[in-house]
């Protein structure tokens, strides 16, 4: 079992303990999730660190979505219980990169890739993306390397 999933069970249990409903909740929505993971495909497997932070990046993607969508409808108590749960599940995640680190390695990757133009961004986030896998948005990182290859 990862290290990761071991311990969010051990949170899970220390959460039950001490009654923390908002903690309790995400990292029951967290391993429900995870578990789904495991048992998606033709074969039942074990999640990997890895694996298990991309799916808890997904999950906190989603919060952070739900969150902007009640605050748009004018529920500022459901956005915020959102928001609560986004900040438990990013406790688990890798930090987030700078916009200066993310730059910086971007650069790298054009500079590796050899890449020119905006053609060649295929390139440079395949070189990128193992680099910044779970500190970065996908979203974020496009956006960054799209701006290098344009100027």
């Amino acid at each position: 079992m990862s290290a990761l999933k071991d311990k969010l069970k051990a949170d899970l249990a220390a959460s039950m303990k001490a009654r923390d409903e908002v903690r309790l909740r995400t990292i029951r929505m967290a391993l429900a999730a995870v578990n789904v993971e495991e048992v998606a495909g033709r074969q039942a497997r074990e999640l990997s660190d890895d694996e298990v932070v991309k799916v808890l990046t997904r999950e906190a993607k989603k919060r952070r979505e739900a969150s902007e969508a009640f605050a748009d409808a004018g529920r500022a108590e459901q956005a915020q219980a959102e928001l609560d749960e986004q900040a438990v599940l990013e406790e688990y995640l890798p930090a987030q990169l700078s916009d200066e680190e993310l730059g910086r390695l971007v650069d790298e990757a054009i500079a590796e890739s050899g890449a020119e133009g905006p053609k060649a961004m295929g390139q440079v986030m395949k070189v990128l993306n193992p680099k910044v896998a779970g500190r970065a948005e996908g979203g974020r990182v496009a956006q960054a390397v799209r701006a290098r290859l344009s100027s």
